[in-house]
C-alpha cells in the first residue's frame, strides 16, 4: 500500500540524523495521501538505520487506527493528525527536538524574525503555542497539541502555508510543507535561525526584528506571486 509514498516518507525520515536535527529517535516524519485519508508515518522508537519503506506505518486519517502495518505507529500520530486535519496544504509534517529550536520552545518564547535568512522562508516570528493544561495533558496529550497549534493559528491570524512551523511550549517544533521532504527542509531552516537568532540576542539583548518592510520583501521575493528566486 502507498509504496511511492512509503519511499519518500522513508527518505525524509533518514534525512534528520543526516541534518543533526535528532539524537537516538527524537522525531519523525510523515506524509499524506488526502484522496485516501491515509498517512504513512514512522513507528514508534525504531532507529533510522533500521527504517524501511516495509516497516513504515499506515494509519487512516479520520480515526488514527492502523491500517497496513505490524509496528506501533509514532507516539506524535495523533498530532500529525490533528495538523493534516487543521492544515489542508500540509503533505508532510515532521518533529523532532532539534537542539536551538527546542530552547526556544523551553522558554516559551516566540522566535522573533531578526533578518533575511528567517524572512525567505518564514513569514515574520514563529510562534510559540501555549503550554497544555494539566487537563489537556492527562486525557488527550498528543491530540491536544495539535489542537493547540492549530488553535494558535487560527487566534493569530497566521497562514500555516507562510510560516510553516511551531513551537511547542517545553516541548520542541513541529514543521510541515507541501511533501515530506519540504516539511524537512523546513525543519532543517527552522533550526539554522533558531541558532542565529539565539547567538542574535547574546550579541545584542535587546536586538529588534528586521523591519517589516524588509521581511515583506524577502518572504514576497522567494514565495510570492512574482517571486524572481531560482530559475521558475
Amino acid at each position: 500500500m502507498l509504496q511511492q509514498l512509503r519511499r519518500l516518507v522513508w527518505a525524509a525520515n533518514r534525512e534528520l540524523p543526516r541534518q543533526g536535527l535528532v539524537t537516538y529517535t527524537w522525531g519523525n516524519v510523515s506524509a499524506i495521501d488526502r484522496d485516501r485519508g491515509l498517512v504513512v508515518i514512522k513507528p514508534s522508537g525504531v532507529a533510522y538505520e533500521e527504517l524501511t519503506p516495509e516497516n513504515l506505518v499506515v494509519v487512516a486519517l479520520a480515526d488514527g487506527r492502523v491500517v497496513e502495518g505490524d509496528l506501533r505507529p509514532s507516539s506524535d500520530t495523533a498530532t500529525h493528525l490533528e495538523l493534516y486535519r487543521a492544515f489542508p496544504a500540509a503533505g508532510g509534517i515532521v518533529h523532532t527536538h532539534s537542539t536551538h529550536a527546542t530552547a526556544w520552545a523551553q522558554a516559551g518564547r516566540d522566535l522573533p524574525c531578526y533578518g533575511t535568512t528567517h524572512a525567505d522562508n518564514f513569514y515574520g516570528a514563529v510562534p510559540c503555542a501555549r503550554p497544555l493544561t494539566a487537563r489537556e495533558v492527562e486525557t488527550d496529550y498528543e491530540k491536544n497539541t495539535g489542537l493547540v497549534i492549530a488553535g494558535t493559528f487560527q487566534a493569530r491570524g497566521l497562514d500555516p502555508v507562510a510560516t510553516p512551523g511551531v513551537l511547542c511550549a517545553f516541548h520542541g517544533p513541529f514543521t510541515w510543507g507541501r511533501d515530506a521532504a519540504q516539511a524537512v527542509e523546513n525543519a532543517v531552516v527552522l533550526e539554522e535561525v533558531a541558532r542565529m537568532a539565539l547567538l542574535t540576542r547574546q550579541i545584542d539583548p535587546g536586538a529588534q526584528p528586521a523591519p517589516d518592510y524588509l521581511v515583506e520583501k524577502h518572504y514576497q521575493r522567494k514565495h510570492g506571486p512574482h517571486a524572481s528566486y531560482g530559475q521558475g
